[in-house]
């Protein structure tokens, strides 16, 4: 089976996606134990932070611009379907403020741990609703060549970000979870990561204090 980037050509395979959702949950948890202990302006942590955000604008980026569209003429006139696209949209939309209000509560010190409390309890309800809802839509209405089209408008949007994404969605993972989320990785994209992307990605220490 021929491989786009990280993206199986000629399957819908959503473990990429799933694999980003676990990795936002987790990094929000870093950061609220920063936070309960003190440290959510040391380097690292910030550091991690700012990788959260580029991660999620990425994420939601790529599935506004490119998913969702295709998804969505999939689905013709469904309009129960069409709505949980729209709520989906929306719920992203809705993120933006709450991180905005993480960056102020890191500057100014007011309230941060209810600024990062809110982030969870917002991104944790849309990641659920997408997972429940939206994503199974993928796979019920685009075709292996829609799917394809996609991993290549994911592949030339994100090149340069895979390096950085792969070592930052196995981080901390549970060696299960990591052996099979690798495995599933074209074997060019598992050697690149051993080799370079996650040595280099350890070096920058994210979330340590």
């Amino acid at each position: 089976m021929k491989t786009v980037g990280t993206l199986p050509r000629g399957s819908i395979d959503l473990a990429l996606l799933y694999a980003a959702h676990d990795a936002f949950r987790r990094d929000l948890e870093r950061l609220a134990a920063a936070v309960a202990a003190g440290k959510a302006r040391a380097p690292h942590v910030r550091e991690g932070w700012e990788n959260l955000k580029e991660q999620l604008h990425l994420h939601h980026e790529v599935e506004d611009a490119e998913l969702w569209p295709r998804v969505r003429r999939a689905l013709g006139g469904r309009r129960a379907e069409l709505a949980v696209l729209k709520q989906t949209t929306a719920e992203h939309a809705r993120l933006e403020p709450l991180v905005v209000a993480v960056d102020a509560a890191l500057e100014d010190g007011v309230d941060l741990a209810g600024a990062v409390d809110r982030l969870r309890t917002e991104l944790d309800v849309q990641l659920r609703h997408e997972e429940v809802s939206a994503l199974p839509l993928v796979r019920s209405a685009l075709s292996a060549e829609e799917w394809t089209a996609f991993a290549e408008a994911v592949r030339q949007r994100c090149e340069k970000g895979t390096q950085v994404l792969i070592p930052w969605i196995v981080d901390g993972i549970a060696p299960i979870e990591r052996s099979r989320f690798l495995t599933a990785l074209p074997m060019t994209v598992r050697e690149l990561n051993r080799i370079s992307w996650e040595p280099r990605y350890r070096k920058l220490r994210l979330w340590t204090v």
